[in-house]
């Protein structure tokens, strides 16, 4: 076999885990979350919050970008989506590479407009964005500029986002992709939802629930 395909193979063993294929709904909770036995505190205080947890080879992540991102457009100024790269905690090369490019694209400001095409490279077109070299060469077909892109890349910041993300998967005790954990407190998932399309009905019920009372 060779190393390409022996790698491929890996990759999609590593899906296949992180990435299970979605539960009937006759298997979900009823209520499409389960509460996290550690809350965590929500990221701007006095305010509501959906945190994704996604990686960008991950066929249900994929699936949810859009609709979640939909729903995200919707929402009243106090409502935010924060994404968190998914990065196993022991530090998988891919999924590192993987979250050190969303940090890239955010601290460019470039999320809304190319996260959808991350997913496309990595998922359909099996892009390997994996080195500072193949993700600027994407970076650059998106129209965005490579040395600006390098620096963001190589800046301590996205060092620093990428270094802790494995210890946000953690805290947050993300067991499968995708998960969205709303206000800290309750976390929902294809297996938990019935599919992914059950998702973002139960991140809205719940972001509705946390409303403040008049």
């Amino acid at each position: 076999m060779k190393l390409r395909t022996r790698a491929a193979a890996v990759l999609a063993a590593l899906a296949a885990a992180l990435c299970p294929a979605a539960a009937t709904a006759a298997g979900a909770p009823p209520q499409g979350y389960v509460r996290l036995d550690r809350p965590q505190a929500v990221d701007r205080p006095g305010g509501r919050e959906a945190v994704e947890f996604f990686w960008y080879d991950c066929r249900h992540s994929q699936r949810l970008e859009r609709p979640l991102a939909a729903w995200a457009v919707r929402q009243p100024r106090d409502v935010r989506l924060r994404r968190v790269p998914a990065v196993w905690p022991g530090g998988d090369r891919v999924m590192t590479a993987h979250a050190r490019l969303y940090y890239t694209l955010e601290r460019l400001g470039l999320v809304d407009r190319l996260q959808a095409a991350a997913f496309h490279a990595v998922r359909d077109l099996r892009r390997d964005l994996t080195t500072e070299a193949s993700a600027a060469a994407w970076a650059r077909e998106q129209g965005v500029d490579g040395a600006r892109f390098r620096r963001a890349y190589a800046s301590a910041e996205v060092r620093r986002e990428t270094r802790e993300a494995p210890a946000l998967m953690a805290r947050y005790a993300v067991p499968e992709l995708p998960s969205v954990v709303v206000q800290g407190r309750y976390r929902t998932a294809p297996t938990l939802a019935g599919g992914v399309e059950g998702m973002v009905p139960v991140v809205d019920r719940l972001v509705r629930r946390a409303a403040p009372r008049r």
